[in-house]
């Protein structure tokens, strides 16, 4: 008997929802159970954030997401790569010279197996996964306990991959998006992680390259940006930077405050705080260390993370998409209802200049 097509799943969960709005899975403390709750009660839907954290720790908080609201939300995890050390000594060496105090550079899976164990044994609408292809066995085994499966892609020869194992829909990011770029791999030769797709023009490619349901994330934190992803092809916009300044997020002071920078300069890519491509607003710790840094994830990270967790704004990370000036200080359910108004007035306006034509 042939497998089922299952090509529109997700877009049967997504597109059920009362507003095409995704919240993005921020690892290391910005997304909360209080956050992905407040999101899918107001009709979007949460996604909670399983990088670093430990298998009971995840099944705490998705035990704490259940408690607070009874619809649909999914987990994302960390797919665990290829281990390399060149480098590595050295970088931490560099650190010490500056005279931080880094961490050890140990390498771990993220506790990635005894993750999905959880996830099979206590399953949730959706998982995804990020920094690589799921097995077709992984998929397989998530589809038997009732999961549907999304992957991270940034270019269409990774759409292919994941489509290939079977997922349900594709989360397609663009390169504007805040935070660690998913890509598959995390090549030394390559600091920004491939070639840099903006996510319109990434969105048509991937839909030309696969029939599946995209999710567009990337540099997306109003309605206006909604609608562009959904008239690109997506069922909906996954949004990470545009809550982080909602009560509910777990965002640190000095990440809040450099959010309601204005003087704060632009956002760059580097491998500088973690060993893989991610974009975050520039402080005198990225500007020192990107061109030094080696791809050795999750060594960097554990590096970093002591001299992160003092929260100097000169050194921790302040992950942030490109249109991050844009965020408003709201909490998620007035956001998630202000980003459906502004969406539907931007799709209105569109549509009565398509109808009327572009006046002169």
């Amino acid at each position: 008997m042939p497998a089922p097509d299952r090509r529109d799943s997700v877009s049967r969960v997504l597109t059920a929802l009362d507003s095409p709005i995704v919240l993005a899975p921020m690892a290391g403390g910005p997304t909360t159970p209080d956050l992905v709750a407040a999101v899918s009660e107001a009709g979007g839907f949460g996604f909670l954030a399983g990088g670093y954290l430990d298998a009971g720790a995840l099944g705490a908080a998705i035990a704490a997401v259940r408690g607070r609201s009874a619809r649909p939300f999914g987990v994302n995890l960390f797919l665990p790569g290829e281990r390399r050390d060149a480098g590595v000594a050295e970088y931490r060496e560099r650190l010490v010279a500056a005279g931080l105090q880094p961490g050890e550079p140990v390498w771990d899976d993220d506790g990635y197996p005894d993750k999905l164990a959880l996830l099979l044994a206590d399953p949730v609408p959706v998982v995804s996964f990020t920094f690589g292809c799921p097995e077709p066995d992984t998929v397989s085994r998530l589809h038997a306990v009732g999961s549907e499966v999304l992957a991270t892609v940034t270019n269409p020869d990774e759409a292919r991959q994941a489509a290939a194992v079977g997922v349900d829909g594709l989360v397609v990011q663009g390169m504007e998006a805040g935070a660690h770029r998913g890509v598959f791999a995390n090549d030394p030769a390559d600091p920004a992680g491939g070639q840099l797709y903006g996510l319109l023009a990434l969105l048509r490619l991937v839909a030309a390259a696969v029939d599946m349901p995209l999710v567009a994330t990337g540099g997306i934190v109003d309605g206006s940006g909604v609608a562009a992803a959904l008239a690109a092809g997506a069922v909906a916009a996954q949004l990470g930077t545009a809550f982080l300044a909602c009560p509910e997020a777990g965002t640190k002071p000095a990440h809040r405050a450099a959010l309601d920078d204005p003087d704060v300069p632009a956002t760059a890519i580097t491998r500088a705080f973690t060993g893989r491509p991610a974009r975050g607003i520039r402080n005198p710790f990225l500007d020192e260390h990107t061109a030094a840094a080696p791809a050795a994830y999750p060594q960097v990270h554990h590096m970093t993370r002591p001299i992160r967790a003092h929260g100097d704004p000169a050194t921790t990370n302040l992950w942030a998409g490109q249109a991050y000036p844009l965020v408003r200080p709201l909490p998620a359910a007035e956001l998630v209802a202000m980003l459906l108004a502004e969406a539907r007035e931007a799709a209105t306006l569109a549509a009565g200049r398509l109808a009327t034509g572009v006046s002169r």
